[in-house]
């Protein structure tokens, strides 16, 4: 923590906190969420400027209980940054958003210069540790959209190690990845 913000680097977690999803590994609390909060676009922008941040990660609970599963308040939030801390880099690592298209596009066009999606495990384990509604495929499918739809945006993930996968499984994760 000491490193990242001595670096101007915060990730702030959006849209409430509570789930829709109930992934094995995560703390996170499962259940019907409130509604979104609109104003909270503002006060991420306001949050990030005060911090005098460089690069802020935006984060959130899965919203499976909204038409788009949040991502109109993605872009809305990342809006809101780049209007009053245009130089902060944004990444935003995001829900599925259930692999809707448009969504992807909504987020990915909002300004950010990073799009992260995480696929958590290798696909033999993605029915234990994650939600039903989730899947590496479906990530996989959401990174390699995002990628084509603006090919200038770094896309990235983030891989859990240590929950039984072989070194053979993390390999080929890295070239489905790929």
């Amino acid at each position: 923590v000491g490193e990242c913000w001595s670096q101007g680097h915060a990730t702030m977690m959006i849209m409430g906190e509570i789930c829709t999803r109930g992934c094995s590994f995560c703390n996170v609390i499962t259940g019907k969420p409130k509604a979104l909060d609109v104003f909270e676009p503002g006060r991420v922008a306001h949050a990030v400027a005060k911090l005098g941040l460089n690069h802020v990660v935006l984060t959130s609970v899965d919203r499976d209980d909204l038409e788009d599963g949040g991502a109109t308040h993605y872009a809305s939030c990342i809006r809101a940054i780049k209007a009053r801390t245009p130089e902060v880099v944004v990444e935003a690592l995001t829900p599925d958003f259930d692999g809707d298209q448009a969504a992807i596009e909504r987020v990915v066009d909002s300004g950010l210069e990073v799009f992260a999606q995480n696929v958590e495990t290798v696909e033999r384990l993605t029915s234990k540790v994650r939600d039903p509604r989730a899947g590496y495929r479906k990530t996989l499918d959401v990174l390699a959209h995002a990628k084509r739809h603006r090919p200038d945006v770094i896309t990235k993930t983030s891989l859990m190690l240590g929950l039984g996968e072989t070194e053979k499984e993390i390999l080929q994760t890295f070239d489905d990845l790929r």
